[in-house]
């Protein structure tokens, strides 16, 4: 038996993540089905040409972010769907987000799960650093060859330690790596998740009155260090709606501080962009319960109480309106990828802040490895192979690297 390998997209793209791996039997794996980053929200048939839909596949999703899975609904409804279990919360609650949602079931893992089949493929999970949370590296096993997928992943962030265990006791013997180089030719800030927690801290421990922060809810590692700088400086970490509902998703079973009596430095701000929003989702009584708890705050209740709160540039009005706008007081940190700061535009919170005369400041790290552990990372594993995915830069990585085998999207490589 024979195995083949295409990247259908992803050999010069970072986003829109879509691999097969089928053996000569017609047994089928696909990793990942993701839409690509420039795509616009309202576009469909965005699945790659070349994956043949009309035979069967089991496609197996590596985490949470919208590049892996967002063309899920363009997949053959009788396609078996696999995803962390987390993962899946999350997928389900982005879905929502957007008016929709995943009506299709999805069979999962989790982070104690260990190896198991889908037909001719032998499949063990791997947990991983990254800035979604519950993404996995996937070691696929079939016709006596191994076959590693890194997903996308990172050494700097709060599971650091999983990664540095793979690459002290890495899997044997494997004959393809397909590892992710999103941060090859770039200068992206990589410190540690603990480095800028200290940031945070000291902009708070320098800021007369509030500090906002725009952030991704579902990038877990930073919730966590800017309750973490909270708590360091005396203040509260105020989370809206969808900042609470992705907590509550995924905390079980975790010690992720979630809006309740265990954690009284958590709050949640209720607005009318945040109740708009889950009254399109039918689920008033989300909102309800929240704004009923003893963990609720309002924008007037927070006008003189110091806190770290989460801004979106959706919610900068909504907060101005209530007498919480930007002062020469405030400082407003943009945690995020800068590629989705527009400067120029006056109606981001970032514009709006330098108006007032607040602090604005770049705060983040990475949610993808620096080109130094990519290499460390494919050197521990020492591939007979390695397929470059989900970069740009691989024509001159600028990094030793295992023997590489470029392909094009959508090229069927028979492994030799």
């Amino acid at each position: 038996m024979t195995l083949t390998v295409t990247v259908h997209r992803g050999t010069q793209a970072i986003g829109g993540s879509c691999i097969e791996i089928a053996d000569s039997d017609g047994e089928r794996l696909i990793l990942d089905a993701g839409r690509p980053l420039d795509a616009p929200r309202e576009a469909i048939g965005l699945l790659p040409a070349t994956l043949d839909l009309s035979r069967p596949a089991t496609v197996l999703f590596s985490h949470s972010h919208m590049d892996h899975w967002g063309l899920i609904d363009e997949l053959p409804a009788d396609w078996p769907i696999w995803a962390g279990e987390k993962a899946a919360e999350l997928m389900r609650l982005s879905a929502e987000l957007f008016g929709g949602g995943i009506t299709r079931p999805i069979e999962t893992w989790n982070s104690r799960s260990k190896t198991f089949a889908i037909g001719s493929f032998t499949v063990t999970p791997y947990l991983t650093d990254h800035s979604a949370p519950d993404a996995y590296m996937l070691l696929i096993e079939a016709a006596g060859r191994r076959i590693l997928y890194s997903g996308d992943f990172r050494a700097h962030g709060r599971k650091a330690r999983l990664v540095e265990a793979m690459i002290a006791s890495p899997p044997k013997q494997v004959d393809v790596l397909l590892m992710e180089g999103t941060n090859l030719g770039t200068d992206k800030p990589v410190i540690s998740e603990t480095e800028l927690e200290d940031a945070f801290v000291e902009l708070a421990r320098e800021t007369p009155r509030h500090v906002f922060v725009q952030w991704s809810a579902q990038n877990i590692d930073r919730t966590v260090t800017l309750f973490r700088a909270a708590k360091r400086t005396g203040r509260k970490l105020v989370v809206d709606l969808y900042g609470a509902d992705v907590l509550r998703r995924i905390a079980d079973g975790t010690r992720l501080p979630v809006p309740g009596a265990d954690f009284p430095e958590l709050k949640v701000v209720i607005t009318p962009g945040g109740k708009r929003l889950y009254a399109r989702q039918g689920r008033e009584a989300f909102v309800t319960e929240i704004a009923t708890s003893p963990f609720a705050t309002s924008r007037s209740r927070l006008i003189e109480d110091r806190a770290i709160i989460m801004l979106r540039d959706s919610m900068v009005r909504d907060f101005d309106r209530a007498g919480l706008g930007f002062t020469p007081d405030d400082a407003y940190a943009f945690s995020n990828w800068s590629g989705y700061l527009d400067p120029a535009d006056t109606n981001s919170g970032w514009a709006q802040a330098q108006a007032a005369g607040a602090k604005t400041i770049k705060l983040h790290t990475s949610g993808h490895a620096s080109p130094a552990d990519l290499a460390r990372f494919a050197a521990a594993i020492a591939p007979k192979a390695l397929v470059p995915v989900h970069g740009i830069s691989w024509d001159t990585p600028a990094i030793p690297l295992p023997p590489v085998r470029r392909l094009s999207d959508g090229e069927v490589w028979a492994l030799p």
